[in-house]
């Protein structure tokens, strides 16, 4: 079964799956380099529960949009919205193999990515198709892990990227910025 499918996500998450939340430094790290969204759309591509989604648009204040190839994910995004007020959009789907027409916006001046690229099949593609929906001027925020920070006898230590996967992220981009949060890797990227 392929990781970054549907049939290997959705009994994850509709089992109770959930994984790491957002923490402290790691939100004044995307206010940092992202900025205020000023209603500007935003995209968290492998949305699971919505949570970067509801920082994003809450916090933050861009118009943002939640997609994962999970419905289950979806439907616990979406179960999670606040009663008032807006609330992000949720939508299934997956960003390599849909058709990107059916996002609700042509461009995103900020496009997130938490805990998704290592399970990426095709990472150049999956890149092209960022960059296809990159407003200019906007950033890609990548979280990730990075292979050898776990100790030797830790079952989760072969879900880090290789510095190669890590090249492949960084090239093409004129600006790359990068800060280290315990085990994982943050990537602030713009065209």
């Amino acid at each position: 079964m392929i990781p970054s499918s549907r049939a290997y996500w959705d009994p994850l998450w509709s089992n109770g799956r959930r994984y790491r939340q957002l923490a402290t430094a790691e939100t004044a790290l995307l206010a940092e380099h992202l900025g205020p969204g000023n209603g500007r759309p935003a995209l968290d591509i492998g949305s699971g529960d919505g949570a970067l989604a509801r920082h994003l648009h809450h916090q933050l204040g861009y118009r943002t949009t939640g997609i994962d190839c999970a419905p289950s994910a979806v439907a616990l995004a979406a179960a999670q919205d606040i009663a008032s007020g807006t609330n992000p959009t949720w939508r299934c789907g997956d960003i390599t193999s849909g058709n990107l027409d059916a996002l609700p916006d042509p461009a995103y001046a900020a496009i997130t990515c938490r805990l998704v690229y290592r399970w990426m099949d095709d990472k150049p593609f999956f890149l092209d198709r960022v960059r296809q929906l990159l407003a200019p001027g906007g950033c890609f925020w990548v979280v990730t892990e990075i292979a050898g920070r776990r100790e030797n006898t830790d079952r989760l230590k072969g879900l880090g990227i290789t510095a190669a996967e890590a090249e492949t992220l960084t090239a093409g981009w004129s600006v790359v910025r990068i800060a280290d949060l315990d085990v994982f890797r943050c990537y602030a990227l713009r065209p």
